[in-house]
């Protein structure tokens, strides 16, 4: 595996056995069963020495000593710790398991629990709970006794464990769930959307999907339902639109739940950069916010535009696009 630009270009030539995405400059790579860190460049700023290796994130990076390398970064078994950019371990691999530092914090699992450390490895919340995450607007979910509720960054509960499930906090809000109905809750663990829901999602520019009876609709954040529950199925708002199936098929709707977009493909993705991938007759186009193909279905597997470029797959080979459908790496190559 290798790199290449926004024009198609060969950047970094295809000599690893794996490589992700860059992060903070530095982009973790595999060859001959170890793990290292490259610059984009191509240079090796960390050379491979790790049985696995995260991303960088807040300056720091996970590594695993001891495990059993496999793609994706993941390595089974071993003991996870931090580096710096420089490849130097600022924290020994001491841990079962890791996340990325959010917020100051990381979220680190050890005998069984888990707690949060900070940049210097030292325990600012010790490993006490059965499940927990990463802090996210100064919260995170910890999950005791069978409950979830949510810890400051001293790890003291502000919101009692008293929820079946627990997600994280997102613009203000967290979804939870007791007895098989979800609702919404605000910072304070205050309930301001009533469990009444079978399934929920994140607020997307002002409007959460929600499912009701096998039906989708979505509602605004004081919990009314903009539009009814009606849907077969439904992704999040993006672009101001949101695809939706009915009748088997996939169209568009927008806020107000007026259909845009006649339901007439066989899936239907979100809009990203102006354009969504569809699939008609086995294969993936891009239309519009028109609903106009203006790139014609002939691909296998298509993902959203991001800078500018959309990934396509041929066969069993992907490629990129431009927005005007033009190769910029043909799935060939």
């Amino acid at each position: 595996m290798g790199y290449i630009d926004k024009t198609g270009r060969i950047a970094i030539e295809p000599q690893f056995d794996w490589a992700e995405r860059f992060s903070e400059g530095l982009a973790s790579v595999k060859i001959d069963g170890k793990w290292g860190y490259i610059d984009k460049t191509g240079n090796y700023v960390i050379k491979p020495q790790f049985d696995g290796a995260g991303s960088f994130s807040e300056g720091l990076a996970s590594i695993n000593i001891g495990g059993r390398g496999e793609v994706l970064s993941v390595a089974q078994g071993g003991k996870w710790g931090y580096i710096d950019k420089t490849g130097r371990i600022l924290i020994k691999p001491q841990f079962d398991k890791v996340w990325d530092f959010s917020e100051g914090l990381a979220n680190v699992k050890i005998g069984g629990k888990y707690g949060h450390i900070d940049k210097t490895g030292k325990y600012v919340i010790n490993p006490q709970f059965d499940k927990a995450s990463g802090f996210s607007q100064g919260l995170a979910k910890a999950k005791i006794g069978g409950k979830y509720g949510y810890i400051d960054k001293t790890g003291k509960y502000v919101i009692s464990p008293q929820f079946d499930t627990a997600w994280i906090f997102s613009e203000g809000l967290a979804r939870i769930k007791n007895d098989g109905k979800c609702g919404y809750i605000d910072r304070t663990g205050k309930i301001v959307i009533n469990p009444q829901f079978d399934r929920v999602f994140d607020f997307s520019e002002g409007l959460a999907r929600v499912e009701i009876a096998g039906k989708w609709g979505f509602i605004d954040r004081t919990g009314k339902m903009v539009i009814k529950p009606q849907f077969d199925y439904s992704w999040c708002f993006s672009q101001t639109l949101a695809s939706v199936k009915i009748g088997g098929k996939w169209g568009y709707i927008d806020k107000a739940g007026k259909i845009v977009i006649s339901p007439q493909f066989d899936y239907a993705y979100s809009f990203s950069e102006g354009l969504a991938a569809v699939k008609v007759g086995g294969k993936y186009g891009f239309i519009d916010r028109t609903g106009k193909i203006v790139i014609n279905p002939q691909f296998d597997d298509a993902w959203r535009f991001s800078e500018g470029l959309a990934n396509v797959k041929i066969g069993d080979k992907w490629g990129y696009i431009d927005n005007t459908g033009k190769y910029i790496w043909k799935p060939t190559e």
